[in-house]
């Protein structure tokens, strides 16, 4: 199947090494970050090719703006983007204007498979992608079958650029949480935000009696676009016996818990990447190597077990990791930009023209697209 069909993580960093791709001629990246979640996945990504002398600039909206930092560069107006001129434009999310310049890479913004229907979730091709960097035989294998059929976008195994900085090892503030529970269990609690898959509201009585004791120290998160209200109430739960935390920490998080607390959502697949037992409420689609409750009441129960038996399911998850992310070396933004290189420079041998107008979507783009670029108010890039 041609380009369509590469998978090697190890073949394509090799590749890229003997082909010079490394040190390619500068390059200039757009990150899209439309949503809040998109800044942990990006920010590995943007880092490497700065460091390897490209140009970076950002677009996103300005609730997301305002989380940016000093030297991450965001263009405000189409003028600039296409002033710019990038090389291509990294997305982790499904929907994107279909008019954007350059190649579109498509990341992803988790590792569960299991959270939608295959036909509304990752595997949904909506023709606005020329290149899809998957993260493990999971997810490539049917991109792969996808792209074969439709022979307008290719696929390369990756790894996830958020992982990076989970697998670079526990930080400074993962340690400062550990120090924080004063040797008692760490459990951290982290919830999707989507109403039929959240668990958090029915959760959260059981947490607050479960905090009150004062037995465990408790990590609490949740997704970004989480109810403004149920957000309070579990902000107010921090104290003595817990800490809640926005997303972007999710990674001291997840090393210094002993175990999670969680739904369907893709905090699951990092918590098991690390080799640590999960306690999933109503899982949508629960995996052998997660420890699965069917009512909130169940979960003080679950957490003991796992908490006394912690390698229980360690084969289960180890299994589970090989097929969703199987290299933790934390080099994945490295191959995304070698498969980039690869891409532009080799083009796109046996495959079709991607159209880049689909009438269809063309109102809900262009309401993105000035969210986005909000005009000329702004000059050049912000």
């Amino acid at each position: 199947m041609g380009e369509a069909c590469m998978a090697g993580l190890p073949s394509l960093a090799t590749d890229a090494l003997a082909d010079g791709l490394d040190a390619p001629a500068p390059r200039r990246w757009v990150m899209l970050a439309s949503e809040q979640y998109a800044l942990p996945i990006l920010r590995p990504l943007a880092a490497q090719a700065q460091a390897r002398g490209h140009r970076v600039a950002w677009l996103a909206p300005d609730a997301v703006a305002a989380g940016l930092r000093a030297d991450e560069s965001r263009l405000c107006s189409g003028r600039a983007l296409w002033r710019f001129r990038p090389h291509a434009v990294f997305s982790t999310v499904n929907r994107i204007p279909p008019f954007l310049p350059g190649l579109q890479v498509q990341l992803f913004h988790g590792l569960n498979l299991h959270k939608r229907d295959p036909r509304a979730g990752q595997f949904r091709m909506l023709g606005l992608f020329d290149l899809y960097c998957a993260h493990g035989p999971a997810t490539t294998g049917p991109l792969q079958a996808l792209a074969a059929q439709r022979r307008d976008f290719s696929v390369v195994q990756t790894g996830w650029p958020k992982l990076d900085t989970l697998f670079a090892g526990p930080c400074a503030q993962a340690h400062a949480l550990r120090a924080a529970a004063a040797g008692r269990p760490t459990v951290m609690f982290a919830s999707t935000f989507n109403a039929p898959l959240s668990q958090a509201r029915d959760c959260l009585p059981v947490l607050e009696a479960l905090i009150a004791r004062g037995d465990r120290y408790w990590l609490l998160t949740l997704h970004p676009l989480a109810p403004a209200d149920l957000r309070q109430r579990y902000q107010a739960l921090a104290g003595p016996h817990a800490c809640f935390l926005d997303s972007a920490h999710l990674a001291a998080m997840l090393h210094a818990a002993d175990v999670l607390v969680c739904d369907t959502s893709s905090v699951v697949e990092e918590f098991v990447l690390l080799d640590k037992p999960v306690v999933t409420v109503c899982h949508r689609q629960p995996q052998p190597c997660m420890q699965d409750v069917r009512a909130p009441a169940d979960i003080d129960t679950a957490i003991q077990q796992a908490l006394a038996a912690p390698h229980a399911l360690s084969d289960a998850r180890h299994a589970y990791a090989a097929s969703i992310h199987p290299q933790p070396d934390g080099r994945a933004a490295e191959r995304v930009l070698a498969a980039v290189e690869h891409r532009l420079r080799s083009g796109s041998p046996g495959l079709r023209r991607r159209s880049r107008r689909v009438f269809r979507r063309l109102w809900r783009s262009w309401k993105l697209w000035r969210a986005l670029l909000p005009g000329k108010r702004r000059r050049g890039a912000c």
